[in-house]
């Protein structure tokens, strides 16, 4: 741990992007190298620190091999904890062993548009006095949070901490539910006013967007929830309220609106593949009645085509006209036919 941090205290290198200590009601202080190591390798603060209700916050980006290195080499963690923090994997848990909380809760990433964010995964260990996260990709959300507590919105427990990024989160899908939303608003108010010139195949490709996207949220979202619905789930008491009952009603109520959404997805995708079948129907009908009324003037000329002799109206000036009128004559009848037979 003697290389954790830079000279000064302020550069952190080695992956540990930040280290400050927290007081409620007061600015975060930066934390000194000397502090860091002591707390990691010890598992408590200096006695200056001991005064007051405080906690600290050590944030790493593991996606150095040596950084990772550094984290698993911490003699205060479990060897679980620390197997956690530094594993590699996209998949969500939430733990505990003793006193400290463990797990990995995903996040959007910065490296991607607003329109499709990729979903990673940041991981943390959690005491009553620290809060030890790692990540590989920058997570806006824990800099939301890393900057409220600059401003000096600093909590009583560092487990709001983890509620306030997984709040974050929630209010980032809510957000991506209300574009998609609006999609379906569109593709809704399309339908309704359905026209000869209204372009299904492009208001297909449009639910199946919002369907996709909606698909790849619940596959991330579905597994925190049943998480945090496990009844053989036991956290410490600190970090019972602050952490398991806030952020269950908060992703569950994500889920939810993510489900509501989907569900209205697949009434738009059912009412537009009736519309494209009628449409399809519509179009079979035309073709048929068109076929139909062809077919007497399709046996007249092919009657009359046939090189045959002693072929009738062969002699006559109007011998055209009078097939021509042949023709007409029984495609008449053969409308009159399907009227009255309501085929038509």
């Amino acid at each position: 741990m003697t290389d954790l941090l830079s000279e000064g205290g302020t550069l952190l290198r080695d992956g540990l992007v930040w280290a400050i200590y927290c007081r409620p009601g007061q600015e975060p202080q930066e934390l000194e190298r000397e502090v860091v190591i002591h707390r990691l390798t010890t598992g408590n603060f200096p006695p200056e620190f001991a005064e007051g209700e405080g906690w600290a916050w050590f944030h790493f980006d593991i996606v150095h091999t040596m950084s990772r290195h550094q984290i698993e080499t911490i003699p205060s963690l479990p060897e679980e904890v620390r197997q956690v923090l530094t594993n590699l994997e996209r998949s969500t848990r939430l733990e505990s062993e003793g006193d400290i909380v463990f797990g990995a809760l995903p996040a959007f990433d910065d490296t991607s548009t607003d329109d499709d964010r990729n979903v990673s995964t940041w991981r943390f260990a959690l005491e009553p006095d620290l809060l030890l996260t790692t990540r590989r990709h920058p997570i806006p959300a824990l800099g939301v949070v890393f900057h409220e507590l600059k401003r000096g919105l600093v909590p009583r427990s560092p487990a709001k901490v983890v509620d306030r990024a997984l709040l974050e989160f929630a209010d980032t899908l809510r957000r991506d539910f209300a574009r998609l939303d609006d999609q379906l608003d569109r593709a809704e108010d399309v339908l309704l006013m359905l026209d000869r010139d209204t372009d299904l195949g492009r208001m297909s490709g449009l639910l199946g967007m919002v369907r996709r996207r909606s698909t790849e949220l619940r596959r991330v979202l579905a597994p925190v929830d049943r998480i945090f619905r496990d009844e053989e789930l036991e956290l410490p008491e600190w970090a019972e309220d602050d952490l398991k009952d806030r952020s269950h009603r908060q992703v569950h109520a994500a889920l939810d609106d993510l489900l509501a959404l989907q569900d209205r997805a697949r009434s738009l995708q059912d009412e537009l593949t009736s519309n494209q079948a009628e449409e399809t129907n519509r179009r079979l009908y035309i073709l048929t009645v068109g076929t139909i009324l062809m077919l007497p003037a399709t046996l007249v000329t092919g009657f009359f085509g046939m090189n045959t002799g002693g072929m009738f109206l062969t002699n006559g000036t109007w011998g055209t006209v009078d097939a021509g009128g042949l023709c007409l004559l029984i495609m008449m009848g053969t409308w009159f036919l399907l009227k009255v037979t309501r085929l038509l």
